[in-house]
């Protein structure tokens, strides 16, 4: 079974990066910037735990903006027709953090 930071760096590759991108040294391939924006995401969700929050406000805080920033890259309907998608994606466990025993 795959770890959950792989699953996670699947699901990201859904879409790629748009060609123009105003960075002004040279980028980190893109599953290099995946891993990393999951390791600074993980850092900072286990801080808001510790501070209190609530882990369904902080989920749904979460996926508001990540849905605002993918709108503002790629337009309301290519995100929501990744949208569509998550349903079947959620059922076949991509996104379950446990492992199955074997």
């Amino acid at each position: 079974m795959r770890s959950a930071l792989v699953r996670a760096q699947i699901s990201l590759s859904f879409m790629s990066r748009p060609a123009s991108s105003p960075i002004a040294h040279d980028p980190l391939p893109d599953f290099e910037q995946k891993q990393t924006a999951l390791s600074y995401l993980s850092e900072a969700w286990a801080e808001a735990r510790h501070d209190g929050v609530d882990g369904d406000c902080l989920a749904q805080a979460s996926l508001f903006t990540a849905l605002a920033e993918l709108v503002s890259t790629y337009g309301e309907d290519a995100v929501a027709k990744f949208a569509e998608g998550l349903s079947a994606r959620v059922r076949n466990g991509e996104f379950s953090l446990t492992l199955a025993k074997q």
